[in-house]
């Protein structure tokens, strides 16, 4: 997949023009990939390039929430869809545009033949512009504009939104379910106290950034991937309160039974699957270390 890091033309090679998913995709959920999925399926059948514009918010930016993913992240996830070209100007570059120059610069750079969007979708300065209004200024331009309905889980409509909240909650089945996919983290190993070496329940420790969503604090069933392979694993997300002495330092540290190497500085993807428990204070490290044993026999037990 090609990545466009300012509005430029794209390099369609021979492809007759091409179809656009347009949206900010913050949580490639069941939405925006139903979004996606419909301008690549378009693309495949008219000979064009399958195409995501999206836009970029400045560091620290509070407009759309705590982030799911990482830019590098959403990037292997749209790939993964089957999209060839990802256009993802700062959103500086485009916030001051009319509905009018956004739809011609973008047709322009794009050689666009097909527009897709969910009913939500919104553009232009101070977002003036909605579906109706992209249909309208389309049409003399000859491209077709696609409006999917917004994405239903429970009888609700999806939204990023929606997903924090059942990460926040600790409803994991809620959040994957909305996602498509296992929420999932990419986080490098980071060099902890090594007590669970001492315990003989060794743990990669990984760090969230600032600005990410964090799940519910507590013990979780987790499935860690590393080298192409699935291990189960058991994760602790929280401040550590059997050792830490500073109660505002966030860690999440996993055991992963069964697996011995050196992960330090590696970046392995750890799934969420289940919320077990609360975090708690033990009165002994040996009971800190049978309750990780016991996570991971039943996340053990979870993935057989």
């Amino acid at each position: 997949m090609q990545i466009y890091p300012t509005m430029s033309p794209l390099e369609l090679g021979g492809k007759q023009g091409s179809a656009v998913a347009l949206g900010y995709f913050d949580g490639i959920h069941i939405g925006h990939r139903s979004v996606i999925g419909g301008a690549v399926d378009w693309a495949a059948a008219h000979g064009a390039a399958p195409a995501v514009f999206t836009f970029k918010l400045p560091a620290g930016s509070k407009i759309k929430g705590r982030r799911l993913f990482s830019a590098e992240d959403k990037h292997r996830l749209v790939a993964g869809l089957g999209v060839e070209h990802y256009l993802v100007p700062a959103f500086e570059d485009i916030q001051a545009m009319t509905p009018d120059q956004f739809v011609r610069g973008l047709v322009a750079d794009c050689q666009a033949r097909a527009f897709f969007c969910g009913e939500n979708f919104t553009f232009g300065a101070k977002a003036a512009g909605n579906p109706a209004l992209l249909q309208e200024l389309c049409a003399p331009l000859g491209v077709e504009v696609h409006i999917l309905p917004m994405a239903q889980y429970e009888g609700k409509p999806v939204s990023s939104t929606r997903i924090r909240a059942a990460l926040e909650g600790g409803d994991i089945p809620a959040a994957n379910g909305m996602l498509g996919a296992p929420y999932a983290i990419r986080f490098p190993v980071r060099h902890g106290q090594g007590l669970g070496h001492t315990l003989g329940v060794p743990t990669i420790n990984q760090i969230y950034p600032d600005g990410y969503q964090l799940p519910r604090y507590g013990i979780y069933i987790t499935r860690t991937w590393i080298g192409g392979k699935a291990y189960p694993s058991a994760t602790g997300l929280g401040s550590r309160p059997t050792v830490n002495d500073d109660p505002a330092k966030v860690t999440c540290e996993t055991f992963i039974p069964g697996f011995s190497g050196d992960l330090y500085g590696a970046d392995p993807v750890v799934e969420f699957h289940t919320y077990l428990s609360p975090s708690k204070k033990f009165d002994t490290l040996d009971e800190l270390c049978a309750c990780i044993q016991n996570a991971a026999r039943r996340a053990q037990e979870y993935f057989q």
